[in-house]
């Protein structure tokens, strides 16, 4: 039916005849000549309908927008004044000798090329928010990342190996979502948040260089980053280093960014420990584009008089941190209070800050109402430290240390950006040296930080019982401008230590055998030393057009509420198929009068 998209025609077809298939974009008539604004998938051509061909013509005066027509024509050079440098058809147009209607359409909810669009309106009308060119780009990109991505690991020596949809539940991480058993009354299956568990039998199994791009499922609450069904990158390999598994991978996102976007990544990417991290950033995926840092002040405010300071100074796990902003004197009162707010979601109790309108004045040249609560020294120790200048302001946090790090860790990326101090480009880098664990105060028991099958660091292993809170992980994360976009391990290859990590977990051994025995039975047949990564496939698209949301770049997302407005799923399900499942819903809670 057609010769050649529509978007592709250019001068090389200047003086043949094509064949085209598409939507009509926009018709204008133009005293007797009708023209037509034909697109597909790679763009738009212009359509000449000259009532000199009087069959033509007569369909051409019965198109709407989106009706969906084939036509055969001739291309020709467009007039003089009316080339377009911005399309590839933008110097020719197309005269139709013969035109059909495949189909026509009704008026569409918005016009495709409205960007004052509501996000609910989009995805209630997803088939035709699917047609604009920014979402046809986008999942034209997502294409070309998963493309390249499989190119690299198959050039590598990597194997695509599917595993289980349906598997069983084991909530150590994130909430599953269930799956009823017909055939099994009263049994579940679980949809997998990883396939992390499976990967790590195929290295057993001796397929040593495995990948996947794989939908995992979590049932968490959602943010403009995450998804109840998502999309990973998973990969996993055996007998490499930590340090060679980190450089494989490394090389891996470089050339995906270069082969389907043309973008350039840094060589090497720069490493920071999780450590360093949480004190320069607050942050464990720190967007290095804000130079922004955190100034620790902690150990000079045990003794102030200002008691929000010096009780969080005096806390075991406790924290007082600065952040310093250039040219920070010149926000308001109310802007003030609008970032107080704001740290405030983050479970901040409130935002300390000092104006510095003249450093060599000392106390006379400063403003703020805690000025009276700190001695000379301690306040010219904050200065020193913060290295202020005139027209800076220090804002402060003072709590538990987490506390601290997520509230000054988004207040310094969110000023940063609002302030235009954060640069242009890429800045990824490797967060490294995680802890293996992170004490949950709310159930008194130590949780993994990344999960139950990470590896010890080197003489570390010794201390997963003796002092959990010491032992250090093999564990690495890969982040670009703030965003996570990839986290992975040296795994645990031991069976003797698997179930030393279960141990300080607070699983015991007939728990273990319960949930893992199928995991621990494969490591006693030989398991070899194996590692890998899984990579958020969404996030880097997302990154890469340029998204605020993941949303824009998945072709038919559920809302921050997880329904998808398109089909409106969740929905409810007839009886018969409750029975069939052995299913009885409790009786929904009465509303309140």
């Amino acid at each position: 039916m057609r010769t050649e998209y529509c978007g592709l025609i250019s001068r090389r077809h200047l003086g043949t005849d094509v064949d085209l298939c598409g939507w009509v974009h926009r018709r204008r008539d133009h005293g007797g000549v009708i023209f037509i604004d034909l697109r597909d998938r790679e763009g738009i051509v212009q359509i000449v309908c000259d009532p000199d061909r009087p069959e033509s013509f007569a369909s051409a005066e019965r198109l709407r927008n989106e009706y969906v027509v084939q036509l055969r024509g001739r291309v020709r050079a467009r007039p003089e004044g009316t080339v377009n440098p911005h399309l590839v058809s933008g110097e020719i147009e197309v005269l139709a000798e013969r035109l059909e209607i495949l189909n026509t359409a009704v008026t569409p909810p918005f016009q495709l090329d409205d960007e004052q669009l509501s996000e609910t309106v989009r995805l209630e009308h997803r088939v035709v928010d699917l047609r604009r060119p920014f979402m046809q780009r986008n999942l034209r990109l997502r294409y070309r990342v998963a493309m390249s991505a499989r190119q690299f690991l198959d050039r590598h020596g990597f194997i695509d190996i599917e595993t289980p949809m349906l598997t069983r539940s084991t909530p150590e991480g994130a909430r599953d979502y269930l799956v009823p058993s017909r055939v099994h009354p009263g049994m579940f299956y679980a949809l997998p948040q990883s396939p992390q568990l499976f990967k790590q039998m195929l290295m057993v199994a001796g397929f040593d260089r495995y990948y996947q791009i794989v939908k995992c499922f979590r049932d968490e609450d959602l943010r403009a980053d995450r998804q109840p069904e998502f999309t990973q990158i998973d990969v996993e390999t055996s007998f490499l280093s930590q340090a060679e598994i980190m450089a494989l991978m490394e090389a891996l996102v470089r050339e995906v960014f270069h082969a389907a976007a043309g973008e350039s990544l840094p060589d090497p990417f720069p490493r920071l420990s999780y450590r360093e991290a949480m004190a320069l950033y607050g942050s464990d995926k720190p967007d290095l584009r804000v130079p922004l840092k955190l100034t620790e002040l902690t150990d000079i405010m045990r003794d102030v008089d200002f008691k929000v300071f010096r009780d969080a100074a005096r806390l075991a796990d406790g924290r007082v941190a600065a952040l310093c902003v250039p040219q920070g004197g010149e926000l308001t009162r109310k802007e003030i209070d609008d970032l107080t707010e704001f740290v405030k979601i983050y479970g901040a109790k409130g935002l300390a800050y000092i104006k510095v309108n003249a450093v060599e004045k000392g106390i006379e040249g400063l403003q703020s109402p805690i000025l009276k609560f700190l001695a000379a020294d301690v306040i010219q120790t904050v200065l020193a430290r913060t290295e202020a200048c005139d027209g800076d302001l220090i804002f402060f946090g003072a709590d538990r240390a987490k506390v601290v790090n997520e509230a000054m860790g988004a207040l310094r990326a969110k000023v940063g950006h609002e302030r235009g101090l954060a640069e242009q480009g890429w800045r990824p880098l490797w967060v490294v040296d995680f802890p293996m664990f992170e004490w949950n105060d709310g159930e008194k028991r130590w949780d993994a930080m990344h999960h139950p099958f990470t590896a010890p660091a080197e003489g570390h292993e010794d201390l997963l019982e003796a002092e959990p809170g010491k032992a250090m992980a093999k564990a690495h994360d890969m982040v670009l401008n703030g965003w996570e976009i990839g986290g992975g391990s040296v795994r645990i290859h031991r069976q003797e230590v698997q179930q030393k990590v279960f141990r300080a977990l607070g699983i015991d051994a007939a728990e273990a055998q319960s949930k893992f025995g199928f995991l621990l039975d494969a490591l006693k047949y030989g398991a070899p030393p194996h590692g890998g990564i899984a990579f958020g496939l969404d996030r880097i698209v997302a990154l890469l057009a340029g998204a605020e949301s993941i949303r824009d770049i998945i072709a038919f997302p559920k809302t921050q509420r997880a329904t998808c407005l398109l089909t409106q799923a969740p929905n409810q399900v007839d009886e018969r198929q409750l029975r069939e499942l052995h299913i009885r819903l409790r009786a929904a809670p009465a509303p309140e009068q």
